[in-house]
């Protein structure tokens, strides 16, 4: 096990206080954004966004040395030394933009990345009773509409066709790439994500003096807009993205936070034991999120827990033990099936070719 530290970015939105909070900082932190067991750099970027292991190792370089020791067999058959994920606690200090991420699709085709950016959100944290997020348009939207909107930066038409959605702790959301979509002010998550920084803006106007190469990917407006999903979402295709306390999927003190549809891309559990929780072996990210407890692993020792800690879990580690009161979201790669992927190549880890990808 691996007690993980603060790996915060700066990016060009406020926020950071939350996580400080979280974490049990003295002071607001640098950043809104903090990548937990990151193997994946910021967009363009060499090193940034990169985890270090408490002893200095790039977490990457380390399993790049012993992927079944961190990953398991049967996701090194399947995946290659490509964990397959990226975890963040995202403190969204103002509105996000409206932007969206490509499919892997996409990004194959243009950017030579075996992955898109499907994510996930985890609330933990809604400062306002009217806190919400943003996620798919309610209509379909034609190219030209949309491409108007962005070009002309009309703030109040792109917000006003997307979905409002309440959220408060507790509450998860699945945002499928190509999903336009934005996070509003107040709101502290834990997202799960595919391992790229791959990100385009619709919305910049008072974020940025000029997005046209960093908002679009290097690709121009032109070309990346075909990556957006136009598509009106119903309600009930909405709903089906959307999980609340208290929703079908829980058992013996665990809960499914996510829809089916998430498992190609990544997991997430809340874990409550009430009791002796028994939880079987895999590469995972435990965030604490309320509470303390003890995590007792097979052959990784015994650790105590407290709200904000971020910890890794290798396969190796073995069967875990989980007790106390304190909830935990379990964080896990895609589903494998062995001898085959959704991306990357068996025993190679996956890599973005294009000069600009992260």
């Amino acid at each position: 096990m691996f007690v993980l530290g603060p790996n915060q970015l700066q990016r060009f939105y406020q926020g950071g206080a939350e996580i400080a909070g979280f974490r049990g900082l003295g002071a607001a932190a640098d950043g809104p954004e903090d990548w937990v067991a990151s193997t994946t750099t910021a967009f363009g970027e060499q090193q940034a966004g990169l985890s270090r292991l408490p002893d200095g190792r790039l977490l990457a370089d380390v399993i790049g040395q012993q992927p079944e020791w961190f990953l398991g067999a049967e996701h090194v058959a399947a995946y290659g030394t490509d964990t397959g994920l990226l975890v963040k606690l995202l403190d969204a200090g103002q509105r996000l933009p409206v932007h969206c991420h490509p499919d892997q699709a996409y990004s194959q085709a243009q950017l030579g990345c075996p992955h898109g950016k499907t994510e996930a959100w985890v609330v933990l944290h809604a400062d306002a009773a009217d806190a919400c997020v943003y996620l798919g348009f309610r209509d379909d939207i034609p190219a030209g509409v949309l491409a108007g909107w962005v070009a002309s930066q009309d703030v109040p038409a792109l917000v006003g066709a997307l979905h409002q959605v309440p959220v408060a702790p507790g509450d998860s959301l699945l945002v499928p790439a190509g999903t336009p979509h934005a996070i509003g002010p107040g709101v502290f998550l834990a997202e799960l994500q595919e391992p790229t920084d791959l990100s385009i803006l619709l919305e910049w106007r008072g974020f940025l003096d000029d997005a046209t190469e960093a908002g679009s990917l290097g690709l121009g407006y032109p070309d990346v807009l075909a990556a957006v999903d136009r598509s009106g979402w119903s309600p009930d295709r909405l709903a089906g993205m959307c999980r609340r306390p208290g929703s079908p999927g829980a058992r013996d003190g665990v809960t499914r936070l996510l829809p089916p549809a998430a498992d190609p891309f990544f997991r997430a559990e809340l874990l409550q034991p009430g009791k002796d929780l028994e939880v079987p072996a895999s590469y995972a990210v435990w965030i604490v999120a309320r509470g303390a407890g003890t995590l007792v692993t097979e052959h990784g020792g015994t650790l105590p827990l407290r709200r904000g800690m971020t910890v890794l879990v290798p396969h190796a580690d073995g069967p875990a033990q989980l007790t106390g009161d304190v909830q935990v979201i379990r964080c896990l790669p895609p589903r494998s099936v062995t001898g085959a992927g959704d991306f990357g190549q068996p025993g190679a880890a996956a890599t973005c070719t294009h000069p600009k990808a992260g």
